[in-house]
């Protein structure tokens, strides 16, 4: 037994049990959103109500190993108390003031972040989205001014498979239908190339570019890792041909992959970060963009903002989980707990698992799509007090808490294994 075996939210009486069919409460509660709200999702029929550490509650009072974790905004769990407690405080005092005043937050916070990242200086936003939507308009700004791109002509590159946010201008650089068809039409100025081909990336680079905006790990398509040493050419290619390196660190960072940043596997240091939900603690959206002076001292004032961007909340809270990451503590932790996870999923393969994919505390299987769908997989975990998603057809990611014990890592290999067991039999 490891550190890493015991602790908050370990297993109890309901671990791995059947869920029984959602009862009156739950199919009210399900019916009236189906009825109000869009249908931009297709969620699972499970109703949460609370959560503690790796764990949720559904209205029935089931309970469920979390392994979605929010795609990663989850990292420090649910209801974390460190980070409650300094939410609670900012909250008691002030909440949201304009960016027309300073307020006594956003300083500290960015600084603590400035110093995570190891970079001078950062710009605050809310969603992901934003933050990609931030560093495009950062990168183009940059290639104008510096770079000497001629006006209007600037050009990013991005990859195949890519998943950067939901904005009409992020949609248009998708290659997933779901994401394309009817939203037309696109923003121009962006030119797509095979994920992890350092060639195909070379031989599009021209005057115009000025930025390639990349995943380190492609989580919505199916937590994809890069080819070994693809970054370091990246990181190469880019400097040599005066090319912002624009990593999306939004799922990848903030100790996911067992490092502070996905690009830190291969001591690789990007022009720009971009980061969102672990930063905001599960708690509140923070986003942020991180760079140098030379990258966003392009930056003035009036030419970019948000109302809430940088609020006293968001920056209280986004200061603390910085100083969490400061320590290494969680880093370790997806380190230590990915290994174990990755170690059981590969025992899999051969028994209804085509592969596997990990880094740190983050996996994506293949299942054999002879036995089932990726939603139908996720449908029997959840039957046995697993929570999990789906993407790509039979492809199922797993993003646990990074605060989840090594017994509840072990919780969900088995009940991986139940499932495939079942549909096997």
């Amino acid at each position: 037994m490891n550190q890493y075996d015991e602790g908050r939210g370990s297993t109890g009486d309901t671990t791995g049990a059947a869920a029984p069919a959602p009862s009156r409460t739950a199919r009210e509660h399900i019916e009236q959103t189906e009825r109000f709200a869009a249908h931009n999702y297709h969620p699972l029929p499970v109703v949460l109500a609370s959560g503690d550490g790796a764990w949720v509650t559904d209205v029935d009072g089931n309970r469920y190993l979390d392994c979605l974790a929010g795609y990663s905004a989850l990292n420090f769990g649910h209801r974390p108390e460190r980070l409650l407690r300094r939410a609670h405080e900012q909250l008691d005092r002030l909440a949201l003031t304009s960016r027309a005043f300073y307020n006594d937050q956003l300083g500290p916070f960015a600084e603590a972040l400035a110093r995570l990242t190891g970079k001078e200086r950062v710009l605050p936003m809310n969603s992901g989205a934003e933050a990609v939507e931030t560093a495009v308009k950062v990168s183009r700004k940059w290639g104008y001014l510096v770079k000497g791109v001629e006006a209007d002509r600037a050009t990013v590159i991005t990859m195949s498979g890519n998943f950067h946010g939901r904005t009409t201008t992020i949609v248009g650089f998708s290659d997933d239908p779901v994401a394309t068809d009817h939203y037309g039409p696109f923003t121009p100025g962006f030119t797509r190339v095979p994920y992890g081909d350092i060639g195909a990336l070379d031989e599009a680079i021209d005057d115009t570019v000025v930025a390639v905006l990349f995943e380190p790990v492609q989580g919505e398509g199916g937590v994809v890792v890069p080819p070994p040493g693809f970054l370091r050419d990246l990181r190469e290619l880019c400097t040599r041909r005066e090319v912002l390196m624009v990593a999306d660190e939004i799922q990848s960072g903030l100790a996911r992959t067992g490092r502070t940043f996905a690009c830190d596997h291969e001591d690789v240091v990007p022009d720009v970060y971009v980061l969102g939900k672990a930063l905001g603690g599960g708690l509140y959206p923070v986003s942020a963009v991180a760079a140098d002076d030379d990258v966003l001292g392009v930056i003035t004032p009036g030419t970019h903002g948000s109302t809430f961007g940088g609020n006293p909340l968001a920056a209280a809270i986004g200061h603390e989980v910085a100083a969490m990451l400061a320590t290494g503590e969680y880093q370790e932790r997806a380190r230590v707990l990915g290994e174990r996870l990755e170690s059981g999923l590969r025992k899999l393969v051969g028994a209804g698992l085509l592969a596997v994919r990990a880094r740190g505390l983050w996996a994506g299987v293949d299942i054999d799509p002879r036995l089932m769908t990726g939603r139908e997989a996720c449908e029997g975990l959840m039957r046995r007090g697993v929570l999990a998603k789906d993407t790509h057809g039979s492809t199922v990611r797993f993003a646990p808490p990074l605060v989840a014990t090594g017994d509840e890592i072990d919780l969900l290999v088995d009940a991986l294994a139940g499932v495939l067991a079942q549909a096997r039999s």
